[in-house]
């Protein structure tokens, strides 16, 4: 097939789009140099538990987060045999997350094979018959015909595999048309939102673990809106316009709250701390004789933005007192890059 021929999705690229484009790629930079190894692994297990929480939860599950963690532990969970059946069967395809590559049609349908295993007769297969997006009693898309979802599917893949589009927008753009073709008898919706968060963890692994999902759920009419309102206009934007304030909004409240608007005054005390130091040592290395005025504008504001702690907290006035970075005061640092490691000691 010539590149020409290739099925190109209808969408516009708007000024708010970019700019939230712009604005989740500062966020994910920021976020990539400040999470270190060990706070990854501890939040990838929060964050999966509320993904496939929010994910599910959209689709009327109705165990809470402490329910599946529990089943992600092995214990045993009151609740109804279908929904504790959702939650293994996405516990095990998250677990193949990183094992799958977006633009590979037989991943996807491996991907709703685990997630609908023992729920439908058709689990990793497409849909056989007509299908249509209820809400209530009322019918709000009619899918197309069920022999024409694998040519609309691989016209899909193939444009995901050739497009250049950001990431950001091409995931969106994918999980609209995948919803509007609706290719599966059921779990359309859990396999959209899984299939773009795989798109934007190929384009930065975070993503494997920032739960966009929950949001979604907490904000599931405009969800549903966006996807009617870009139907109506057979443009996808609306739809890419929620995702990306969905995905802004969740990466923004995943970054360390760090306190970037310190003094420099408190800026130069966190970056000459080095390990445990003592009032006089620190002192000393900022070059400071009036120790009222270390006190005042240096340490008591570190102390009060949790930058530093005390090493005998319990006895402030000890004469044994040390003060070391807490976690935040180290990112403070990162943060502030190496504005104030060069500072002449002597003045």
């Amino acid at each position: 097939m010539s590149a020409k021929s290739i099925y190109q999705p209808p969408y516009t690229i708007t000024t708010e789009i970019l700019n939230r484009v712009a604005a989740i790629s500062e966020v994910i930079g920021r976020l990539t140099v400040l999470t270190d190894q060990s706070r990854a692994l501890r939040l990838r297990r929060i964050n999966r538990v509320r993904t496939i929480h929010g994910s599910l939860a959209i689709e009327g599950n109705t165990l809470s987060e402490a329910q599946i963690t529990a089943i992600l532990e092995g214990k045993r969970v009151i609740a109804p045999p279908r929904e504790v059946q959702e939650v293994k069967n996405a516990l095990a395809a998250y677990d193949r997350f990183d094992a799958w590559h977006p633009e590979a049609e037989k991943d996807l349908l491996e991907a709703h094979r685990l997630l609908m295993s023992g729920l439908i007769d058709e689990a990793g297969t497409y849909r056989r018959g007509g299908v249509g997006v209820m809400a209530g009693r009322q019918v709000i898309h009619m899918a197309p015909p069920a022999d024409r979802v694998p040519q609309l599917m691989g016209n899909l893949f193939r444009w995901l595999t050739t497009t250049d589009a950001h990431p950001l927008i091409a995931s969106s753009v994918f999980h609209y048309e995948f919803e509007f073709i609706h290719p599966f008898a059921d779990g359309n919706g859990r396999m959209g939102r899984l299939w773009q968060s795989l798109i934007l963890a190929r384009w930065n692994p975070l993503f494997g673990d920032i739960p966009v999902e929950s949001l979604i759920f907490e904000h599931q009419a405009e969800y549903y809106q966006a996807l009617q309102e870009s139907t109506r206009q057979t443009d996808s934007a609306p739809f890419i316009t929620f995702m990306l304030r969905m995905i802004l909004d969740t990466v923004a409240s995943s970054a360390p709250q760090v306190a970037p608007q310190v003094t420099p005054q408190v800026g130069e005390l966190v970056a000459v701390l080095q390990g445990e130091m003592g009032r006089e040592a620190l002192q000393s290395a900022l070059g400071l004789l009036d120790r009222k005025s270390f006190r005042e504008r240096y340490l008591k504001p570190a102390l009060a933005h949790g930058l530093i702690e005390m090493t005998v907290p319990d006895k402030p006035n000890s004469r044994l007192q040390k003060y070391r970075l807490t976690d935040k005061g180290r990112q403070q640092r990162m943060h502030l890059g190496d504005g104030y490691h060069h500072i002449d000691s002597g003045q």
